[in-house]
């Protein structure tokens, strides 16, 4: 049974509400998608740009899953980027700083450029504030304050003391921060539907409501939904934490933790003016982190309080309002109009997961946390491993990971552990 989509604020402000068929038939395609989010849309853009005849399946709507859940922000925060760097190492040698260091803004010149080519109304808005919830946390910040620099980004970072905090947020938290005017943060609903739409118009097949029930492999593997099939050269699993395909090979290396948001009433002009004047996006700098933003209709959209048991909260905006309270005194007694929980993937050494489960079934999945601006590097990368181009897929499919030799529930419970085990830790950073 499929689903509509949740009560969230960006599927309350959809600039236009997609309406893709079912498939109910047979059909042949080149490649055949699994997932309608983030990534598996826009590998379908990229794909469809090259002339292949591409299909996407999703079992509810585009947009549905986490990439419709989150807190909209394109950050060079990329997930994994020690352990990432570590192991690059040992394959390209000392190319490794470079290439992560690029791959941090690689999502950003793509969204970029298909917003431009495609018209996609999306609420693009840059400026992004890296906060220091605690003077220790500015050590860290301050090296990747020289590191932009050395890298030629002075124009575009700043880096903050507690005094110029009061420029940028109405907020007593922070002992000082990274403002960085590359980042950006957007409306991310809008952004999937607009570049299903630009595949579309490149050509690619779109089903909604279509749930993949099995994948019958061998040298033209057949994708089978309920009511149709579609035979295909190449298949990519992208349904991320929400799908259960592949178990035998993908089970216990990614975790779904609860990622909550939530966003207010619409604030006066003056109101948000004064809590935040620069229209800045902001995530904090602890492990279990506070984010937040402003939407285009002036609604204070904040998250956090993520949940690595794998449930989801029972009153989010009951949790979420004294983080709000406590960032924005100011907004005391706020009514919060919507709020909403998603599933992100999480791995445990946070380096997304690419690969094969079979000569042609690909898989791309596991952003733990900074999945906008990292699908889309992924989408790229995906495109030119299923056309045959696999030099930055061999680099990913390559890494090691830490598979967690139990079921998903006790999966959860480990990383729950070992994030309550960093949050102690947090006391002393």
């Amino acid at each position: 049974m499929s689903e509509q989509r949740c009560d969230s604020y960006y599927n309350a402000t959809i600039n236009e509400e997609t309406n893709y068929p079912r498939l109910e038939e047979d059909i042949r395609v080149d490649v055949v998608i699994i997932g309608g989010g983030f990534t598996g849309v826009a590998t379908a853009v990229e794909l469809a740009e090259r002339g292949i005849k591409v299909a996407i399946l999703e079992a509810n709507k585009i947009g549905w899953g986490a990439t419709g859940r989150n807190g909209g922000q394109v950050t060079g925060s990329l997930s994994g980027d020690a352990a990432m760097t570590k192991q690059l190492r040992n394959t390209i040698g000392t190319e490794a700083e470079d290439y992560v260091w690029n791959l941090r803004w690689r999502g950003h010149e793509i969204i970029k450029r298909r917003v431009a080519k495609y018209n996609i109304d999306c609420d693009l808005k840059f400026g992004h504030l890296h906060t220091a919830y605690k003077p220790a946390h500015m050590t860290e910040m301050e090296k990747t304050f020289e590191e932009a620099l050395s890298r030629g980004m002075g124009d575009e970072l700043r880096l903050l003391s507690k005094q110029n905090i009061p420029e940028y947020l109405e907020s007593p938290l922070y002992h000082g921060g990274l403002l960085n005017r590359r980042n950006m943060h957007l409306h991310s609903v809008n952004l999937c539907i607009g570049e299903a739409r630009a595949a579309l118009s490149q050509g690619a097949l779109i089903f909604e409501h279509s749930k993949v029930i099995d994948i019958c492999d061998g040298d033209l593997p057949v994708v089978k939904t309920e009511h149709g099939s579609i035979t295909a050269n190449s298949v990519l699993l992208a349904g991320n934490a929400y799908h259960k395909l592949a178990r035998n090979k993908l089970s216990g290396m990614l975790f779904p933790a609860s990622l909550g948001n939530c966003a207010t009433v619409k604030l006066t002009a003056d109101v948000a003016k004064a809590i935040n004047p620069h229209d800045v996006a902001v995530y904090d700098s602890r492990f279990v982190l506070d984010y937040y933003r402003m939407t285009a209709d002036n609604r204070l959209m904040f998250g956090g309080g993520t949940n690595y048991s794998g449930r989801d909260s029972k009153n989010l905006a009951a949790e979420l309002r004294p983080a709000i309270e406590r960032t924005f005194p100011r907004l005391k007694g706020v009514d919060i109009e919507f709020e909403w929980t998603g599933m992100a993937g999480i791995v445990v050494n946070r380096i997304p997961l690419l690969g094969k489960v079979s000569p042609n079934v690909f898989y791309c999945q596991g952003y733990s946390g900074h999945g906008v601006a990292t699908s889309h590097i992924m989408g790229e990368i995906m495109s030119e491993a299923i056309i045959g181009q696999l030099t930055e897929f061999d680099l990913f499919a390559g890494m090691k990971h830490v598979r967690i030799p139990m079921n998903e529930w006790l999966g959860n419970q480990a990383m729950a552990l070992g994030m309550t085990y960093y949050r102690m830790m947090e006391h002393f950073r």
